[in-house]
């Protein structure tokens, strides 16, 4: 562990043992009725290191300390949790900014709330075997994605700045065989795994894999992990959402400080995982969730002018016709106080 994250770390905890300290004598009143207040929690996935913050949370009680009664549910579809939000049979719900964003130019009525991770983990990775020593030598070859559409926005970008097209390689959609192709060699290269997990996953089967997150290859930066709420919903209920973030923060604190326990609690909440990758991925994650923010700024920090960016590339590349700006897409009201510089 590098002493800058345990200056930061050192820093959140007493960031949020203020927080708690503050928010004590209401959650009194809550408790001396015995009554929690419900919410409902959808993943964007299935319960995996990326959520460590959030199963920590429960696993040590902070949502119940902060009178919440969290429900977890991992969706049947990734593309589902932001269209049961915009329906309100979700409190709550962990998405992308490039899907919030596209949320908001289909009329839903979602907002980010909180950044989870606040820089990209979606990655372009190689093989060390496969002679590739950059995007220029990408030309002629095959390259995996997920099917994605803004993914594809991502490869034309990245193939630009080398001077390439979409003509130039070949693009397969290969859904969540991301891994297998790369490995059996039918791809020589693939766009959409994570840093964190299909590259851990390869280093780990002593792959040698080449990861380059995508905005180390052109792509403006954003948050991979949200936390999203409904608009309405947030008017109604901001107190509850203002409790669930301080908790998330709090029990991200707890996630890094003890990654053994971290592990445990994410493979009792998603038993078909494999302990040991899991452990490997655990550790690789927890930096990222880490309140790595700029000085002054809380947990769960979204940057405005980064967002206003990353919208306009979207729209640049006509994944968008609207260009939104910052405070249609998030809010950073809800988040617990500052960390001190």
């Amino acid at each position: 562990m590098k002493p800058p994250r345990l200056a930061a770390l050192a820093l959140a905890v007493a960031l949020l043992a203020a927080v708690f300290g503050l928010v004590a004598c209401g959650e009194k009143s809550e408790d001396t009725t015995g009554e929690r207040q419900a919410l409902s929690l959808t993943l964007d996935f299935y319960p995996n290191p990326d959520h460590a913050g959030i199963y920590m949370a429960q696993e040590l009680g902070y949502f119940e300390e902060a009178g919440l009664d969290v429900s977890i549910n991992a969706p049947s579809d990734p593309s589902a949790p932001l269209q049961l939000l915009a329906a309100g049979k979700t409190d709550l719900a962990i998405s992308y900014e490039p899907e919030v964003v596209l949320a908001h130019e289909q009329g839903l009525p979602v907002v980010a709330v909180a950044a989870i991770v606040n820089r990209p983990l979606t990655s372009m990775i190689w093989l060390k075997k496969s002679g590739i020593k950059g995007v220029a030598d990408l030309k002629g070859k095959t390259i995996a994605d997920a099917g994605i559409p803004y993914q594809e926005a991502f490869l034309k970008t990245i193939l630009a700045r080398a001077q390439l097209s979409l003509s130039d390689v070949k693009a397969v959609n290969v859904g969540f065989g991301l891994l297998p192709a790369l490995v059996s060699g039918s791809a020589q290269a693939m766009l959409g795994g994570y840093s964190n997990v299909e590259g851990v996953d390869l280093r780990e089967r002593g792959k040698q894999p080449v990861i380059l997150p995508v905005d180390k290859l052109g792509v403006p930066t954003y948050d991979e992990l949200v936390l999203v709420a409904n608009r309405k919903q947030l008017e109604e209920e901001p107190e509850t959402v203002r409790l669930f973030i301080a908790a998330l923060a709090r029990g991200t604190v707890a996630a890094s400080e003890d990654p053994p326990k971290t592990t445990q609690a994410i493979l009792a909440a998603n038993p078909a995982l494999e302990p040991k990758l899991t452990k490997a991925e655990v550790e690789a994650t927890l930096p990222l969730l880490n309140p790595s923010v700029p000085p002054g700024q809380p947990f769960g920090f979204m940057d405005p002018k980064q967002w206003d960016t990353f919208a306009g590339w979207m729209r640049d590349n006509e994944l968008i016709e609207a260009l939104p700006t910052a405070p249609e897409l998030l809010t950073n009201a809800y988040l617990p106080g500052e960390i001190p510089e």
